[in-house]
């Protein structure tokens, strides 16, 4: 082989043409498969451009049809974008909310209003709307305006003049008669204080509160005349205005029969330069009656300085008598049996008031209450009423243990004073056989003498307010010797007597005039009796009226009369004064004892608008220590 063959061929000669035709088949060969190369490395290089783009798209934005088919659409809100799909879902959610819920609120309160008819009131609520009323019927002085009672006028207007500085103007008659006797008066406003502080939620419920101040304001403001209260030291009060002798045949209060706005006969003032009882009955008044008013200091103050300036006139050891000694014309209608239950009675509203430590250490001062005998247990000691303030005392005291508990050097007395208020209260039941009752189930707390109901009424309200004392401090009830008795039982024993009086009871009458269908109409009541025609009658002139067997022409609403007797009977006439008379103090308890039981605005009590003027009982705690600095 030649060595410059390098093709490996054959070195010989050739023929040209036929080298030429080869040589041109080889060229065009070679052209084609430049060709078919080139075009095979386009392909290529398209096809890897084609794999760079969809591995670039599949990293950032994906081939264009697949991001068609993917790409999350966004709504511009401004200064937020959100997802369509979040978007639609919000907006969706809220459109079915507003169907759902706001629709038919809106279509609700779009259609008439009509009020849900609130439950009718109970027999306690009436009741009280016309018991309140009997002391709009019972003002003397010259009333106001808005007197609820269209057939009362002035009366009354020359009291007390011209021999007492300022006269005493005012004021409000005790009952039937036109005599105003000072301290039962006292008395009644002590008691509607003690329920407008207790149960001022339920006054407001039934709207009676606004007219149970008036009332209250309409007596301490006469009471504030029965003695110089701008005095620091005094040596008289004024026990009573008008009055006279059963057996009088001379013009005065028992001897005339005619209307107060009628009177022309001279009134006598009973003055007294020694009334432990009376001086300490319209003290704890007045304290009271500051509670009450702690919403208006200025009057508060002057009623709080007018029961601190009678407490020195009454404590004082040379003026210690009862009131009613000597005063034949006091004697024949409220006689004082006693003396020291009003000093208790007056020293425990003197510390709520005040907050002065001094009444309280007085009131448990053990010589006060075993002189007055309140641990004695004796029926008779255990009857509220206008001469016994013994169970209320003691029970106003306990109140003061339960709530507060001050402890040493208090607890010893407060102890007993709350014992002896559960032994008071033991024997109101039934089981215990301490008190006779009707064959119709009405308590003898007067032990078969006339005008029941009154005793009936103030113990039916300390039973009621007892149990709601135990309520408010989460104690079940008490106990009677061995025995635990729930709180219920002595809310039964209260609205068992209270619904004998407003009519449950053999005669089904009620006691309290204007409710119910059938209530007394024949009321020993001067006022009442007489036609308010505008004609004047006579001392004896109006006598005629009394005597007939004729209605009364002027119903005085809301009067408690005295009541039945042992045996569940009533006769009503006006000669039997004993049952057809009502009294203030009467009045009273009945208002308290109705207030107690009504559901009207719950039946919870207030427990600290009574202690307002009690200081804190212990010192304050220090504050802490300031914060150690390096």
């Amino acid at each position: 082989m030649h060595p410059g063959n390098l093709w490996g061929g054959r070195l010989d000669a050739i023929d040209s043409d036929r080298a030429e035709a080869e040589e041109e088949e080889r060229r065009r060969n070679m052209t084609e498969w430049d060709r078919g190369a080139l075009h095979s490395q386009q392909l290529s290089a398209e096809h890897q451009r084609n794999q760079l783009d969809e591995t670039q798209q599949g990293w950032l934005l994906a081939p264009q049809d697949s991001w068609k088919k993917k790409r999350k659409k966004y709504v511009n809100l401004g200064c937020i974008s959100v997802s369509r799909t979040v978007f639609t879902w919000t907006v969706g959610s809220i459109v079915v909310l507003f169907l759902v819920v706001a629709l038919p609120i809106i279509i609700v309160k779009s259609l008439p209003r009509h009020k849900s008819t609130p439950p009718p009131p109970d027999n306690y609520t009436l009741a009280i709307h016309k018991a309140i009323q009997f002391f709009d019927a019972q003002k003397s002085g010259k009333l106001p305006k808005n007197n609820r009672v269209s057939w009362r006028g002035n009366s009354g207007l020359k009291d007390g003049l011209p021999d007492v500085v300022g006269g005493l103007v005012g004021g409000y008659y005790d009952g039937g008669s036109n005599t105003k006797f000072h301290f039962p008066m006292a008395f009644s406003m002590t008691m509607l204080s003690w329920s407008l502080i207790e149960y001022s939620q339920k006054f407001k419920a039934i709207n009676e509160y606004d007219h149970m101040r008036d009332v209250l304001k309409w007596g301490t403001d006469y009471l504030l005349l029965t003695f110089n209260n701008s005095a620091t030291r005094l040596d008289h009060i004024y026990a009573q205005v008008g009055g006279g002798l059963r057996d009088s045949e001379s013009p005065d209060d028992i001897y005339c029969w005619q209307r107060p706005e009628d009177m022309s006969y001279d009134r006598p003032v009973i003055s007294l330069t020694t009334a432990t009882d009376l001086g300490a009955e319209v003290a704890s008044a007045l304290a009271a009656a500051s509670i009450v008013f702690n919403d208006k200091p200025t009057y508060a103050k002057k009623l709080k300085k007018g029961a601190e300036t009678l407490w020195p006139f009454f404590r004082n050891k040379n003026r210690r008598k009862r009131y009613s000694d000597g005063q034949p014309m006091i004697q024949a209608f409220y006689n004082s049996t006693s003396m020291f239950d009003e000093l208790m009675w007056a020293g425990a509203w003197l510390y709520y008031a005040t907050g002065n430590q001094t009444y309280i250490q007085f009131a448990t001062n053990p010589s006060v209450p075993k002189t007055a005998k309140a641990f004695a247990n004796q029926p008779e000691l255990m009857v509220p009423s206008w001469n016994n303030k013994l169970p209320g005392a003691m029970l106003l005291m306990t109140r003061y243990r339960l709530f507060l508990n001050p402890g040493f050097p208090y607890e010893n007395m407060l102890s007993r004073y709350h014992n002896a208020t559960g032994v008071t209260m033991c024997a109101y039941l039934k089981q215990y056989n301490v008190f006779n009752r009707t064959s119709g189930g009405l308590i003898q707390l007067n032990m078969g003498k006339p005008r029941p109901l009154e005793y009936v009424a103030h113990a039916s309200f300390l039973a009621s307010l007892f149990a709601d004392y135990l309520n408010s401090t989460g104690v079940p009830g008490w106990y009677c010797g061995p025995t635990l008795v729930s709180t219920q039982v002595l809310k039964d024993f209260a609205k068992s007597q209270i619904d004998y009086i407003l009519g449950d009871n053999p005669l089904k009458m009620s006691y309290i005039v204007g409710f119910g269908k059938k209530f007394p109409r024949h009321v020993y009541h001067r006022g009442a009796t007489i036609p308010n025609d505008k004609k004047r009658r006579s001392c004896r002139e109006g006598l005629k009226y009394r005597d007939t067997k004729n209605p009364n022409p002027n119903n005085i609403t809301g009067a408690m009369v005295g009541g039945p007797n042992k045996s569940d009977q009533f006769h009503d006439i006006r000669s039997n004064y004993n049952a057809s008379e009502p009294t203030m103090s009467g009045n009273a308890g009945i208002v308290a004892a109705l207030i107690s039981l009504t559901s009207s605005g719950g039946y919870q009590i207030d427990k600290n608008t009574m202690f307002n003027g009690v200081p804190p009982l212990y010192p304050p705690a220090p504050p802490p220590p300031k914060a150690w600095k390096p």
